[in-house]
């Protein structure tokens, strides 16, 4: 019996969740693919460092070139973070011929033609369920089983930091820099929180949906984008007093003459709008199609075990096919 060997970039926090949902679910994933799945080698410098997870030492490689080359290893995972190096280590392996799974959007994101033409070049499978929505499966959907539409709006809450720092302002009327602080202590936000609330990374989620649902590529330097730092309480007061609640959201729509417009900023949305009730660190991706009609997509946008879920899932599917 084949088989699927995996070369793993990066044992962080998302890898090693994504490391731990093989180990917690392996009998059903290999059960679904029909084959043993196994993780065989794993780039990462901080091979000391404590996971609750089972990892032996000579699994571990300090040059990504002894995965690439190993013509055992099917599926790249990178998890590595950040645009670069993983930019180019993700088209080093699609040109390798490996295919290739990431949660990573910005790399996606700033480089999603040269990626995509990687695959291409390279006959194999570039799958990224996990950056945009970490574990809810709006990728795939758009893709899939709803790609006989055409799709005229997307709204998403797509960063849980803002949100969760947004609906505690709102639910306990806290200023902006008391609620951040929060946000830090309990994990939900980054000790630079600079690409959550300044809006940069849902501009990179943006920037997917509209290659994606529009085959419209933006690069996310070029959406415009508006964080929430200038929000205030009176902002917020004056949005309730109005039966409207303010979110960070990522909007893309298709105009009448065909144009898109698009951007990431702080909207008042009225409070019986389904996204007005996503609430502390969830995500949602409301879209609409022309034969679907309105759809929305809910739960948690980041964290090790939803997002490596994600991931997984999308190595389940390429695994298939290789049997």
């Amino acid at each position: 019996m084949k088989e699927i060997k995996i070369g793993l970039l990066g044992l962080g926090n998302i890898g090693t969740g994504t490391y731990k949902v093989l180990e917690m679910n392996r009998d059903q994933i290999e059960g679904s693919v029909g084959a043993p799945v196994r993780i065989t080698k794993i780039l990462e410098k901080d091979i000391d460092r404590e996971r609750d997870i089972t990892v032996s030492r000579d699994q571990f490689v300090s040059d990504p070139e002894e995965i690439f080359s190993d013509p055992e290893i099917d599926i790249v995972i990178e998890l590595l973070g950040g645009v670069e190096p993983a930019a180019t280590l993700i088209e080093q392996a699609l040109r390798s011929g490996k295919h290739v799974v990431t949660a990573n959007k910005a790399a996606v994101a700033a480089n999603y033609h040269r990626l995509m033409q990687a695959a291409e070049d390279g006959g194999v499978q570039f799958r990224f369920e996990a950056s945009v929505g970490g574990g809810i499966p709006v990728l795939t959907a758009l893709t899939g089983c709803l790609q006989a539409n055409r799709f005229n709006r997307v709204l998403g809450i797509v960063n849980g930091t803002t949100n969760y720092i947004l609906d505690k302002m709102t639910s306990e009327g806290l200023p902006y820099e008391e609620v951040l602080k929060d946000a830090q202590a309990k994990g939900f936000a980054e000790a630079d929180p600079t690409a959550d609330v300044e809006g940069i990374d849902a501009a990179n989620k943006l920037s997917i949906l509209m290659a994606l649902m529009f085959d419209h590529y933006v690069h996310p330097k070029d959406i415009p984008t508006k964080g929430i730092t200038g929000v205030t309480a009176e902002d917020i007061e004056d949005a309730r007093a109005k039966n409207q609640l303010i979110k960070l959201i990522a909007y893309a729509e298709v105009m009448e003459d065909g144009s898109l417009k698009y951007e990431v900023r702080p909207m008042r949305i009225i409070d019986t709008h389904p996204l007005s009730g996503v609430h502390r660190e969830y995500n949602a991706v409301f879209v609409e199609g022309n034969a679907v009609g309105n759809l929305m997509f809910y739960g948690p946008g980041a964290g090790p075990l939803p997002t490596g879920s994600a991931v997984l899932g999308d190595v389940m599917e390429i695994a298939k096919t290789l049997l």
